[in-house]
């Protein structure tokens, strides 16, 4: 038997996916010219790792494997992420480990802030695990960040990347009411390829999450985003954008899928630049406001350059 070992944190005493350990080897087509990714080497980068660690806090940079953060972490851009590293969840494309979670660190809000003034960031994006062993799925923890994050860092813009809160009635409104200045949910994939790639999440539940926010405060920006890659059809890549926009979603992030290991979902078929630019061209056409659509495009990256171009749509719009 194959067990994928825990690579990541500090002290990996335990198989980091061991749900997927017994599950045949899935395996990919090669990479095209275009998925190309620099490796990690540069001062910022490591200035960034350090601020992350003498914090310690997580971020889904290093947890999700993200091919950007090379890039990202030059310019001292990271997603931190909050609630601990192992989800409650197992989902077929991600590489966060799974398992039982531990106890809320009650200070990590507090450290994000820190760590947060350290950066100098601008924009920041904080994202969590899945908690369905909580009552609220974290919606206090995620506020209480905030809420520290505005005390600390007053100019500094704040978009959340969240779980769905799914049978945690009562959580979102705990969230919005927080004020965030971006509410981002991921949507991961079209409801066909549910079943297989994201089996502990409801299709329409999410997209009711996402209208539910705009109902709560219009004000805030909402942002989802899908992989494409995973056996999807143009179509049903289409009918989600239709989705989104009727739940008054303001951005879209299209990105490709890569296979963590071959233990995960395997990567039925890389997209092509051109593909991608094709379903920009018509998400802006049905009405987003913002839209990045590439072969690297993942919810974070240029978060920060994004959110102004997103403030200036929405200005322009209302002219």
């Amino acid at each position: 038997m194959v067990v994928l070992v825990d690579t990541v944190s500090a002290n990996p005493v335990r198989p980091r996916h061991p749900e997927k350990a017994a599950r045949p080897d899935a395996l990919s087509p090669k990479k095209p010219d275009w998925i190309r990714v620099r490796a990690p080497t540069t001062r910022g980068y490591g200035e960034t790792r350090g601020i992350v660690k003498e914090n310690g806090l997580h971020t889904v940079c290093e947890e999700a494997g993200c091919p950007n953060i090379g890039e990202c972490w030059d310019k001292k851009h990271a997603t931190f992420m909050i609630m601990g590293d192992t989800c409650t969840r197992a989902c077929a494309f991600c590489n966060v480990k799974t398992g039982m979670p531990g106890a809320l660190e009650p200070n990590e809000p507090a450290y994000v802030a820190e760590a947060t003034r350290k950066l100098g960031l601008q924009h920041l994006v904080i994202t969590s695990v899945d908690r369905d062993d909580l009552a609220d799925g974290g919606a206090a923890h995620f506020a209480a960040t905030i809420r520290a994050l505005r005390e600390a860092c007053p100019t500094t813009t704040i978009e959340i990347l969240t779980p769905d809160f799914l049978r945690k009635d009562g959580a979102l409104e705990v969230v919005v009411a927080a004020k965030p200045d971006v509410f981002n949910h991921n949507l991961e994939t079209v409801p066909s390829r549910y079943l297989s790639v994201r089996p502990g999440a409801r299709y329409f539940h999410s997209i009711r999450l996402l209208q539910r926010v705009k109902e709560l405060d219009p004000s805030i920006f909402t942002k989802s985003g899908i992989m494409v890659g995973l056996g999807e059809e143009r179509h049903e890549v289409l009918q989600v954008m239709d989705d989104l926009r009727s739940a008054e979603v303001d951005f879209l992030t299209i990105g490709q899928y890569l296979q963590p290991t071959r233990k995960h979902h395997a990567v039925m078929r890389y997209v092509t630049p051109a593909e991608f630019a094709g379903y920009q061209t018509t998400a802006y056409a049905k009405g987003f406001l913002m839209v990045s659509a590439s072969p690297m495009t993942r919810s974070s990256h240029h978060a920060g350059d994004d959110f102004a171009k997103l403030k200036a749509a929405r200005a322009a719009r209302a002219r």
